[in-house]
């Protein structure tokens, strides 16, 4: 799936969709918001109504072309996750991703419950939300109780109190550390 996408269903986690799409954006990524509802409003954990950019129905979801500059990001919240891990044309789609060398971004409850799905993640370093741990580690996963943690092409992040580092740790995947760290001040980050 060549771009960046956002992957929004009803019961997303605000801070960490939204964040990341602002760090993202503030970096000057071309960051795309998807809804898989079928409509384009999608409402967040916290009952925000928010505007996606697209409709998963409108993404050429190929992999043709695919490499480590495209990446396909997944936000936690209840149940939006949940329903973002039971979206089949959507997992699909992140497993042909991923094999053609795309990149995977997941925070919360999403590397639990999305990557996991995912085959050949044996030995990759992950973090997420307690108690979500147990599927990525079945399937050979190795869980690092950090904020932010990136091994290779897949970037996870802990929660929500880590969604603007886990951005950060995206933009410096894709544009570099010096534009992070640019944008990290910007944010006033420490």
């Amino acid at each position: 799936m060549k771009g960046v996408y956002v992957f929004l269903a009803d019961g997303f986690e605000d801070v960490e969709a939204l964040g990341t799409v602002d760090v993202l954006r503030r970096g000057g990524v071309d960051v795309r918001t998807v809804s898989v509802t079928g409509r384009l409003t999608v409402e967040s954990s916290h009952h925000v109504m928010t505007v996606a950019d697209c409709l998963w129905e409108d993404v050429d979801a190929s992999a043709e072309g695919t490499d480590g500059g495209d990446v396909m990001i997944f936000p936690g919240g209840m149940p939006g996750a949940s329903s973002l891990a039971a979206h089949g044309a959507l997992v699909g789609a992140m497993k042909k991703h991923y094999a053609a060398g795309g990149a995977i971004g997941a925070i919360c409850a999403a590397p639990g419950l999305v990557v996991s799905q995912l085959p050949g993640i044996a030995g990759l370093r992950f973090t997420c939300y307690d108690g979500f741990e147990t599927a990525p580690v079945a399937a050979g996963g190795v869980y690092v109780a950090e904020g932010v943690v990136t091994d290779g092409r897949l970037i996870t992040g802990r929660g929500p109190g880590y969604a603007l580092e886990f951005g950060l740790a995206l933009l410096s995947y894709l544009s570099g550390p010096e534009k992070a760290e640019g944008v990290r001040a910007g944010l006033y980050l420490k």
